[in-house]
């Protein structure tokens, strides 16, 4: 898997396989029409709620995405807050960045949410300006260079684990997976990408980060999982 670089260090910046070395075509070359990327309130929230066990996602805030950006549709009283990233939170060079399809379930603790929720906002906020994929990027590197979005702390930790989770045409949901967001770090001096070990880790620099994920067994019902593209 190759890395990208992303923004949120949602497991985008793995699940780019295909893409290595070759030259593919994109489907969107800017964003389609806002509607496209709507989802029924009520469903929203399942979806975003079936990104961790029910234990985590019945007292999380739920953030859902509308026309002019993320709100609060439930109140959380358990620090978690939980929402659908769009594809506008993948790596700056993924051929699928502006894919109205992609779906991805994520529930941050409330150490992750400090970081990772104000950078899911302000892509959102510059792709509703009508801004590029490149102004987009500008953006959030500003705003890692002037302070505007906080560097995530350790102890920052995400779950997705949601089997409904629609990552692109090329990895479907792939696996269930906890993410680790910390300060910079070299990857290997945890054992990340190092042979038979089930830790994946990537520099974000743009990002002062490094993010790293576990694969787990099961998906948050309860079932096994097993990577798919379907």
């Amino acid at each position: 898997m190759s890395r990208l670089g992303c923004g949120l260090a949602l497991a985008f910046c793995f699940l780019d396989s295909g893409a290595s070395g070759q030259t593919l075509k994109v489907p969107y070359p800017g964003m389609p029409p806002v509607a496209r990327y709507l989802m029924p309130r009520d469903a929203e929230i399942s979806l975003a709620r079936s990104a961790a066990p029910r234990s985590i996602s019945e007292n999380a805030r739920i953030l859902v995405f509308t026309r002019t950006g993320y709100q609060e549709a439930v109140k959380g009283t358990n620090g978690f807050v939980c929402m659908v990233a769009r594809s506008w939170s993948a790596g700056f060079d993924d051929p699928e960045f502006w894919n109205p399809r992609v779906r991805a379930p994520i529930c941050y603790n409330a150490a992750a949410a400090l970081s990772q929720v104000p950078e899911t906002i302000k892509r959102t906020d510059v792709a509703l300006a009508g801004k590029s994929e490149s102004q987009i990027h500008a953006a959030i590197e500003a705003g890692f260079n002037s302070g505007e979005l906080p560097v995530a702390k350790a102890g920052s930790l995400a779950y997705m684990m949601s089997k409904r989770t629609y990552f692109s045409h090329r990895e479907g949901h792939w696996l269930p997976h906890l993410m680790l967001f910390v300060p910079e770090t070299p990857p290997k001096s945890w054992g990340a990408g190092l042979p038979g070990s089930p830790v994946l880790g990537v520099d974000l620099p743009d990002e002062h980060l490094t993010v790293f994920l576990i694969p787990i067994a099961r998906w948050s019902d309860g079932t096994l999982a097993r990577a798919t593209t379907e």
